[in-house]
């Protein structure tokens, strides 16, 4: 059976950016970012590369996707950011030795409730102007006297998360930093501040770890730049297929709402690729896709399987050939702009129907 839409990832790519990480912060420890399945990559593969690769640690947003990755054997240390909602995962964490991220005090009523024998492990998080999760930072004395009144917990560190690091000129970011340092002034324990912005931006931000996500995938957090601008290798490939090739006169409409009416006599190419596999319906007329290593431009809306694309600039195309929708050569940062969102969301947005293959030197997994 030939999938329809295939996702091809390949794992050299991330071991590539995980170097390219420890380049820019040496003297960091590397805890990688590998929620929502892997940023739509697959958890597991690519938790297994990084675990092979020397990773520090892996972070996950909850308790069912660290047992994934334990399920699978993925035995590096693995962080809950968003910590632990009940006495049972409390508990569930503990056994599977994964570092709990506590956020707020409830979290910590929860873990005096597991036995004293428990070896827990856990980080403070604080919210130094980001104003989602973190305790303020005014509790860290508080919080200090929480680790001296349990002495067997695993301490691993403070951290915190940034807002605007993804913008190189707003002043924000170093206000944040400022905060935090202050916060901590004199406060033993490991400081964790850079997500993948906060690493390229703000050398400030890379202190005893840094927490990529989306440059590990290859792409740049920051805005009007690619991943392969700053040295990364975008870990994603998406391709489908031409279906169909039709002439339509011009004034001819096509696809739903007739949207697009066709300025000549032109082919339409038909795409077996649609909103159902992740295709967003918000992607406008214009939207480039590649054909023959051509570029080919989206005319009509997308609909649930397919799209369609004016076929002007390849000529030749025909049926059964390979459609690139995102990749090396078709940057997803640029591929986003034309739904007006970011490159997570399209690696994020990928549903099961599409077809993923993992490939490594060794080939396909």
């Amino acid at each position: 059976m030939i999938p329809r839409v295939t996702a091809t990832v390949d794992l050299a790519a991330l071991r590539h950016n995980l170097g390219v990480v420890r380049r820019l912060a040496p003297r960091s420890r590397v805890m990688a970012a590998v929620k929502a399945d892997a940023y739509g990559h697959g958890a597991v593969p690519v938790a297994r590369t990084l675990e092979a690769a020397g990773v520090d640690a892996l972070a996950v947003a909850c308790l069912e996707e660290a047992m994934q990755l334990r399920q699978a054997r993925v035995q590096a240390p693995i962080a809950l950011l968003e910590g632990v909602i009940s006495s049972e995962e409390a508990a569930q964490a503990v056994y599977e030795r994964l570092q709990i991220v506590v956020h707020d005090h409830w979290q910590i009523a929860l873990l005096e409730q597991l036995p004293a024998s428990a070896r827990l492990s856990v980080w403070f998080k604080l919210d130094s102007g980001m104003h989602r999760l973190g305790f303020p930072l005014t509790e860290v004395p508080r919080l200090v006297e929480t680790l001296r009144r349990h002495p067997g917990w695993s301490f691993q560190g403070w951290m915190t998360h940034l807002a605007c690091a993804d913008e190189p000129d707003n002043p924000f970011t170093d206000e944040q930093i400022a905060r935090f340092e202050a916060a901590l002034a004199g406060i033993p324990g490991p400081r964790s501040i850079a997500n993948s912005a906060g690493l390229i931006a703000w050398p400030r931000a890379r202190t005893d770890w840094v927490r990529p996500g989306l440059a590990l995938y290859g792409c740049s957090p920051m805005p009007g730049s690619t991943g392969a601008e700053l040295g990364l290798k975008p870990a994603m490939r998406l391709e489908s297929r031409i279906i169909a090739v039709r002439e339509y006169a011009s004034g001819e409409g096509i696809g739903y709402g007739l949207t697009y009416r066709c300025p000549e006599r032109m082919r339409i190419g038909v795409v077996a690729i649609g909103y159902a596999d992740g295709m967003h319906r918000a992607f406008r007329n214009g939207t480039p896709v590649l054909i023959r290593g051509r570029r080919a431009y989206l005319a009509g809306r997308v609909s649930m399987d397919m799209i369609t694309v004016d076929l002007r600039e390849v000529p030749d195309a025909c049926v059964g050939d390979p459609v690139l929708l995102w990749g090396d050569a078709l940057p997803a940062e640029e591929i986003a702009q034309w739904a007006g969102t970011l490159s997570y969301e399209l690696f994020c947005g990928l549903t099961q129907r599409v077809h993923f293959r993992h490939l490594d030197a060794a080939g396909a997994r």
